[in-house]
């Protein structure tokens, strides 16, 4: 599909860039994660075999359909990435929207006739149960979207797998606004499925699971998040994602004993 059946705001840009998001099951947020990146030259959208109608809903607003058997969000990633058509790159995950300042900053980025740097670090704003999370260690949330295709990869690990390069990693000023967890209880849901891959990339270091593991280490977690990282000045929110990280601690260990 063109470009201008997709945007009215789409950019002539000097390198033209892909957008590529990843969905499973993303009915309530595909449509305005794709308008949050409609200034891309191609926006693929990698679906995981949703059961609901994320892909209808896509389709009329992106340039390609991409469905494969989910394995892990690395390996989702390293997957489509070669598939991007342009040069540059832009990782774009459902639940985020892109503000208009980092939308207009990649934009200045890309007309420039030389860029000195691979990939990016890009600020992000998290949002759960209806307000900003200021403090609760997302403060200083940043994550690596914008990249060379073919300088860039995600490590090989089930959880927070970042992008890895050989290249210069620059930073932008803009930020992405991520509405992190539905509810109390989606939150939880996600983090019983880290605590699974958590555990497999445990088990593959060698770790064996004690009573440090079992009691300190999700007490420490506790700590962290709502005393060190000021959770508390994010009230019941802050409270709760202590909660869930220290019990996302625990659970990793206990899962990794039925491995």
């Amino acid at each position: 599909m063109g470009q201008s059946q997709r945007s009215g705001i789409a950019f002539a840009l000097m390198h033209p860039i892909t957008a590529i998001i990843p969905t499973y099951n993303e009915a309530d947020n595909i449509v305005d994660a794709i308008k949050s990146v409609s200034w891309a030259d191609e926006i693929i959208v990698v679906d995981s075999f949703s059961a609901d109608n994320t892909v209808e809903l896509a389709r009329p607003l992106s340039t390609r359909i991409l469905q494969r058997e989910y394995i892990n969000s690395a390996s989702q990633k390293n997957w489509a990435i070669p598939q991007a058509k342009h040069e540059w790159v832009f990782i774009h995950d459902a639940d985020e929207r892109v503000t208009p300042a980092l939308r207009d900053e990649i934009k200045e980025l890309l007309d420039m006739p030389e860029i000195r740097y691979d990939a990016f670090w890009i600020r992000r704003q998290n949002w759960f149960m209806g307000k900003r999370v200021r403090f609760s260690g997302w403060r200083r949330d940043k994550v690596i979207r914008l990249f060379r295709r073919d300088k860039c990869r995600y490590e090989e690990k089930h959880v927070h797998a970042e992008i890895t390069t050989g290249g210069r990693i620059g930073r932008l000023r803009g930020k992405i606004n991520h509405n992190t967890y539905k509810s109390i209880e989606h939150f939880k849901s996600k983090m019983e499925r880290y605590a699974e891959w958590s555990a497999r990339d445990a088990l593959r270091r060698g770790v064996k699971p004690n009573a440090f593991h079992f009691y300190i280490k999700p007490a420490f977690r506790f700590f962290k998040h709502f005393i060190w990282q000021l959770g508390f000045l994010d009230g019941r929110r802050g409270w709760v994602i202590a909660n869930m990280y220290a019990w996302y601690v625990r659970q990793r260990y206990r899962v990794m004993g039925h491995l």
